[in-house]
């Protein structure tokens, strides 16, 4: 009997240990943040021998708590205000909750019982945060323990996770904006994806329903739009998760190995064949193959690509055998095949072979300036780190530089943007003239008459905002010259910019 507990006991610390591992090993993929919550929740709740478990975020934009998945099928999301019930006192306070009996806790709020129709009975709630010291991150709740109350043990164990918990989310894109404050910022449903403007809602939709199936897939947009990317995503929340993600840049490819590449060859099938080659889409076997910029596939390949989309069959270059693979194919380009159709580039039957499912990312300057600012600031953050300067921090004059400016490069040229002036900004404090001469992109304006285009319908205080930052811009962040341009003074241009201090000036 002694013997059986033991080993209880330790197939329950070998589930704890391996949840850790295999929340972190999820941390450096685009998976979809409602999955990567929804699988902690259920581990968690396995590992305690719980009925459930719930993630609570404290929403840093709003100031309340949000489950957007728990082990919940009754609702897809829960708020509550900060201080209501146990979570929202734990979030509150930085206390841990354990209760034996729930409903007799000062603290019990039954309004989610009476929603869902769950009863809770015990409890253990835990502030996800990093150390004592740290800001609270949200609130990792378990439910009702299957074989009696929670103990001291259970209670270590969920607070040890908390601490994991915090840790897990600084990796992600549902890390705090400010380190400082409580809460995280909800940038998007992928993770490493940011971005929550509305033209990238139906992006999203697609991407997620496209990962469902294993539909053939086409991104078609602008270079350094996210194609790579969002096709990552695709396979990460896909039921190839688990197999290879397998990348072919067709522009980089030399034409006479291109099919070598794609299909592998056999020893002596050219000269320097000295033996058998897999090709990329046998290596991609159960898995994803990512045909990138495939508007450049030569045209005399385009027609075996189509026989593998058709019937998933091919040979090796100099083989005679008949392959199959089971492979997902997504592809992406930034050229624009229907002309290429026309023009006798691009193979008609392949277009409509590979534009099964079609999705279209949205260049950079029509994601308006406030997602210009997110990404921004999430590229400081994640260079900082890499190249250890301190916390960063963009000042009002390099902010409207980056919004004023056309991003021909979009979210790869801003990255590059913000990496350089991380470089040459020791002090973490990145002023404008960090940042690339604005008249380096055609599309940025050194004039304000050139660059103040504005969309109907802006209420006037958001009007005479965006006019001003596009000033500032022009003036290349010096304050002074953009109040003069303006004809107001300093602290009116601070206010305008909705700034409590007075614009520092330059020069």
């Amino acid at each position: 009997m002694q013997t059986l507990t033991a080993m209880l006991g330790h197939r329950a610390m070998s589930s704890r240990l391996s949840l850790l591992v295999d929340l972190a090993s999820m941390l450096s993929r685009e998976v979809d943040l409602d999955a990567l919550l929804d699988a902690a929740c259920q581990r968690v709740a396995s590992a305690l021998r719980a009925e459930r478990a719930t993630i609570w975020l404290v929403d840093a934009d709003a100031g309340d708590l949000v489950a957007k998945v728990a082990v919940l099928p009754e609702l897809s999301v829960l708020r509550q205000p900060m201080g209501r019930g146990i979570a929202g006192h734990v979030a509150e306070t930085g206390a841990v909750v354990r209760t034996a009996r729930a409903t007799d806790h000062a603290r019990f709020d039954s309004s989610v019982d009476k929603t869902t129709g769950f009863v809770t009975r015990s409890m253990i709630a835990a502030p996800i945060r990093e150390d004592a010291r740290a800001p609270v991150r949200g609130v990792l709740q378990v439910l009702n323990r299957i074989d009696g109350p929670f103990d001291e043990e259970d209670e270590r164990f969920a607070v040890a996770l908390s601490v994991q918990l915090a840790r897990a989310l600084a990796l992600t894109t549902l890390r705090a904006a400010d380190t400082r404050s409580p809460g995280v910022t909800l940038r998007g449903p992928f993770n490493l994806i940011i971005g929550t403007s509305a033209p990238l809602v139906d992006v999203y939709e697609r991407a997620r329903l496209a990962a469902q199936t294993d539909a053939t897939v086409l991104f078609r947009g602008e270079t350094g739009t996210g194609k790579g990317l969002f096709a990552r995503a695709i396979h990460v929340n896909s039921a190839r998760e688990g197999g290879p993600f397998i990348t072919v840049d067709c522009t980089t490819l030399p034409a006479q190995l291109v099919e070598s590449s794609l299909f592998g060859h056999e020893r002596g099938a050219f000269t320097g064949a000295d033996r058998r080659v897999l090709g990329k889409i046998e290596l991609a076997e159960h898995g994803t193959i990512f045909l990138d910029e495939i508007g450049d596939l030569p045209l005399e390949l385009q027609g075996k690509l189509l026989r593998f989309l058709q019937d998933r069959a091919f040979e090796r270059v100099g083989g005679q055998a008949t392959l199959r693979a089971d492979v997902r194919v997504v592809c992406a380009t930034h050229r624009d095949l229907r002309s290429a159709v026309k023009k006798g580039t691009f193979r008609e039957d392949l277009y409509y072979r590979v534009r099964v499912v079609e999705i279209e990312l949205p260049p950079l300057r029509v994601r308006g300036g406030d997602e210009i600012e997110r990404l921004a600031n999430h590229f400081a953050a994640l260079y900082a780190k890499r190249y250890a300067r301190p916390e960063p921090a963009l000042s009002p004059e390099a902010i409207a530089k980056l919004r004023a400016h056309g991003w021909p490069g979009n979210v790869r040229e801003l990255e590059h943007w913000v990496e350089s002036a991380i470089v040459l900004a020791p002090d973490g404090r990145i002023d404008a003239h960090h940042l690339p001469l604005a008249d380096a992109d055609p599309r940025s304006s050194q004039r304000p008459e050139a660059g103040a285009s504005l969309p109907l319908g802006l209420r006037l205080r958001e009007a005479e905002r965006r006019y001003a930052e596009v000033v500032l811009a022009a003036a290349d962040g010096n304050a002074t010259e953009a109040a003069r341009l303006l004809g107001i003074s300093r602290n009116t241009l601070a206010r305008i910019l909705g700034r409590q201090a007075a614009v520092r000036p330059r020069g």
